[in-house]
């Protein structure tokens, strides 16, 4: 369960009003910016396939002992069936009124070659990771009057590594809808990206072994791998008024690992990290 809140002030409210919807968000990253953006005042739509998840993190958001957290529902939806996505807006209009944030997160990754992968691959990352960020814009917009989007993008998207296709090339082409949507949807609405790096959610420490991490820890300048609640608050700024003036963009949250060159050559980062 989430409950860290990287550099929140007890006092911010930026979403006091708004209604959120945080595609697959009943786990890892997804539920670290449902909680977050509630914190911040919003109404927030938790969304996933599996029910007992959702309930599970509608429930933990309202138990948070804090006057001005914003309420929170669970709808289940297949992102692959587009019928179910417009059905999720329509959900989520009725219950709340109307819908002002929309975070693109819920995702599927496989790893194969481009010469492994079969078609099923292909349908199962890219109705997924793309066409689905597509259709939840396409259909939340009915319901917008203004306000934000937020793809949630990869640092491969930049750069890679090999037998992540077709995941890398979807991840880059979400930069590249972005771009495309922020033109489209502009003044009212704002489109935007964030691009995590490593962060530490179940998946990834169950692939790695204690000596694994400090070695893939030692080799961000941050000295660390991330948490969801990295990725949560810069997709809170994105999302809020304090990015009034940022559209078509693309932030990378990755502790610096983007910059790396050559790992060898640099110096172990995590060593000089107080534990």
């Amino acid at each position: 369960m989430v409950t860290e809140t990287a550099g929140l002030d007890g006092d911010a409210r930026r979403f006091a009003g708004d209604t959120a919807v945080v595609t697959g968000s009943t786990r890892g990253i997804g539920e670290g910016i449902a909680h977050r953006l509630a914190r911040e005042g919003a109404d927030v739509v938790v969304h996933g396939l599996d029910a007992d998840e959702g309930e599970s993190v509608v429930d933990a958001v309202d138990a948070i002992d804090d006057d001005g957290v914003g309420d929170a529902a669970f709808v289940e939806a297949d992102v692959r069936d587009p019928d179910a996505i417009a059905a999720l807006m329509d959900a989520t209009a009725e219950h709340f009124g109307g819908i002002d944030v929309l975070v693109n997160n819920a995702g599927v990754q496989t790893e194969t070659s481009t010469a492994e992968a079969t078609m099923e691959d292909w349908e199962y990352v890219v109705e997924t990771d793309f066409r689905a960020y597509w259709l939840a814009v396409k259909h939340a917009l009915p319901h917008m009057d203004s306000g934000a989007v937020v793809n949630v993008s990869s640092n491969h998207a930049t750069s890679t590594m090999p037998e992540h296709f077709p995941y890398n090339a979807v991840k880059a082409g979400i930069d590249g809808m972005t771009r495309a949507m922020a033109l489209d949807l502009g003044p009212d609405v704002r489109v935007n990206t964030v691009n995590p790096g490593w962060v530490l959610v179940e998946r990834t420490a169950a692939e790695l072994p204690d000596d694994r991490r400090r070695d893939v820890e030692g080799t961000h300048p941050v000295g660390r791998l991330g948490s969801p609640a990295d990725v949560a608050a810069a997709v809170a700024f994105l999302a809020s008024d304090d990015a009034g003036f940022v559209t078509g963009a693309s932030l990378l949250v990755d502790g610096g690992r983007g910059a790396v060159m050559q790992d060898d050559a640099l110096p172990d980062y995590a060593a000089g990290r107080d534990d």
